[in-house]
């Protein structure tokens, strides 16, 4: 039996993940200063014992204290780790860039070194598209696109992509890199989903509008079929199942690689209201507002390498992701 560190496993993708390798035969550490996770979603995730795998330790500590990862690799024989413990807003990153080079950086070199010193080799890495930063086109973005971020967290992202690149090559580290797009949905068994204070992305917005809010919508006048921004959105499920590939991919091949794991198409954001509107059969208030600064028109995902390699691909559609996100959404009103 393996045990994998999981660092942010109390939060949104970390937790869908520490479910995947449950359900994979791994045993899980779970690592989170519980700053954006909850103790409610370690809880549930702890309960959880299929007979193939389970979370052993939940171990409250945070990234920025060097003595508190290295005490984790001191506890327990670590095989690998999957790293997910970052700050996400890029707004916030924009107003206080310190907060999230210290955070985002600063606390995954803290990790790299007490995996040096527990003789770990092997990482998943989550990054994101945000270190692409404006695409030269609407086409569907390879991984061999130019990265050049344009705010702080993709560049925090960024950095840590070509921390990688170095630590391979001086201590050995293996990485896999997956870049994603924008993440949606719930367990579909309805044990955690998506808790973000505040909510920034797009369906629970949509789905927190169904009670007489208004869901404000940004830019009607982009170069795309409706007018509104094109987004790629790949269930949070399909994602935990990628970093599980991407886990065997380094015990397999032992390579580095980089990967963006998308649905290699998109929707506008008026076809996820609409198709939101469709699945719930109600009416939900909109406003059309400005658009925002630094918005692209399209950002969609080309993951042919991820298919060819990890032999990954997306199960879930879209109506998926908002029905396990609707019931998760009413779960999660009632724990508020």
């Amino acid at each position: 039996m393996k045990t994998i560190l999981v660092t942010g496993g109390a939060g949104y993708i970390g937790s869908h993940t520490v479910l995947a390798l449950i359900a994979n035969g791994y045993d899980v550490v779970i690592f989170d200063n519980l700053e954006c996770g909850h103790i409610e979603t370690v809880n549930t995730l702890r309960n959880i014992d299929d007979q193939s795998g389970k979370v052993i330790d939940f171990i409250k500590g945070d990234l920025k204290n060097a003595d508190d990862i290295s005490a984790v690799f001191k506890k327990h024989i670590i095989d690998a780790v999957i790293h997910f413990a970052a700050y996400i807003r890029v707004e916030e990153s924009v107003q206080n860039p310190q907060k999230y080079y210290k955070n985002n950086v600063g606390g995954t070199l803290n990790l790299l070194s007490a995996m040096i010193e527990g003789r770990v080799n092997r990482i998943v890495f989550s990054s994101t598209a945000a270190v692409y930063g404006e695409p030269e086109n609407d086409a569907p973005i390879e991984e061999d696109h130019r990265l050049l971020p344009i705010n702080p967290y993709g560049m925090s992202k960024f950095m840590v992509e070509k921390i990688l690149r170095d630590y391979d090559k001086s201590y050995g580290i293996k990485s896999a890199v997956l870049r994603y797009f924008n993440v949606a949905g719930a367990d579909k068994e309805n044990r955690i989903g998506e808790w973000h204070d505040p909510e920034t992305h797009l369906i629970p917005n949509i789905l927190n509008a169904i009670d007489g809010k208004i869901f404000q919508l940004y830019g009607d006048n982009f170069n795309t079929r409706d007018g509104t921004c094109v987004r790629d959105y790949v269930n949070v499920e399909d994602l935990a199942d990628a970093h599980v590939l991407a886990l065997k991919y380094l015990e397999k091949s032992g390579k580095s690689d980089y990967f963006n794991i998308g649905t290699n198409s998109g929707n506008t954001v008026k076809e996820v209201f609409d198709t939101c509107e469709k699945v719930l059969k109600c009416k939900i208030n909109r406003k059309i507002c400005d658009k925002r600064a630094g918005d692209p028109a399209s950002l969609v995902a080309s993951n042919q390498k991820a298919r060819k390699i990890l032999g990954w691909a997306p199960k879930r559609s879209l109506e998926d992701s908002i029905c396990s996100a609707y019931e998760w959404n009413k779960k999660l009103v009632k724990k508020i």
